[in-house]
């Protein structure tokens, strides 16, 4: 028995879904726009993502040491250094140059300007060698570029919320407006005693449909999208070809605008039949 009503509301949600053809088109093309603004966000995060990454591998700390270190004192604290959490590369060319620190953030060059101060940074005499260490000339520019490292962060995850708000709203009334069209039918059913499951049922599979129709039709207009701003992207963003992101990552997009049009598409039958037609 479960399975006739399994099958029964399935095919009532594709009835529904093709007889209302119109009104399946506006919200099939509107959830398109959703999932494509969502992909959109994806691209950008991924480039954003590039462009701060080869900032940060551009700044680090120079370490200038006396003209009468050693080189086995040089190489310990190198070493000393390298057992740091937050350090991610230390380069040393010669006695006479310096140390070359990078971090794995640039929140992190003052945790590694203080330990260098610390005991820990002296010679095996007790004595330091370190002459200077460039951090402090460096400061601003490295603090400047963490805030607009998190600014960035911060204003990508924003945005990213407002947008998908929009696109939920524009999807859940278009949704509404299906339903609204059924309202009589429905009406029928609960007068003849139907559960709200299966009242609800076809709804549901109804959205499920335009979530997996209109994510394949944002997925396959990234192909030409991604192409058309490939080179421009590569050279604008430090090397990143966003169409080589797309090919490279396609099944990941897919699965992921798939699933977000699929439950988006769940989440707003449910929420249209529950709130507006009293079932």
């Amino acid at each position: 028995m479960f399975w006739i009503n399994t099958k029964r509301i399935i095919k009532s949600g594709f009835v529904h879904f093709w007889r209302n053809g119109v009104v399946s088109l506006a919200s099939v093309l509107v959830m398109s726009i959703t999932l494509f603004v969502l992909g959109s966000l994806i691209f950008f995060g991924a480039l954003l993502d590039t462009s701060l990454q080869q900032i940060k591998e551009k700044v680090d700390i120079n370490i200038y040491f006396i003209i009468s270190a050693q080189e086995n004192d040089i190489l310990t604290i190198k070493k000393s250094l390298e057992t740091l959490p937050e350090v991610t590369s230390v380069e040393y060319v010669s006695r006479e140059a310096t140390l070359n620190v990078r971090a794995k953030d640039t929140s992190q060059y003052e945790s590694i300007a203080r330990f260098l101060e610390s005991k820990n940074a002296l010679a095996g005499d007790g004595k330091t060698i370190i002459d200077k260490v460039n951090y402090y000339q460096n400061k601003i520019v490295i603090d400047r570029l963490t805030q607009i490292i998190k600014g960035s962060e911060q204003l990508g995850f924003a945005a990213a919320l407002v947008l998908i708000l929009i696109s939920i709203i524009i999807t859940f009334n278009t949704i509404r407006l299906t339903i609204y069209i059924s309202r009589e039918e429905i009406s029928v059913m609960k007068l003849v005693g139907a559960q709200n499951k299966y009242v609800r049922g076809p709804f549901i599979i109804e959205g499920m449909l335009y979530g997996v129709i209109a994510s394949l039709i944002a997925v396959v207009l990234f192909y030409p999208a991604t192409r058309w701003l490939g080179d421009l992207t590569e050279k604008f963003f430090g090397g990143m070809n966003i169409f080589h992101f797309y090919v490279e990552h396609f099944g990941q997009i897919f699965l992921t605008l798939l699933g977000f049009g699929v439950l988006l598409g769940i989440v707003a039958s449910f929420l249209a039949v529950r709130k507006y037609l009293r079932v």
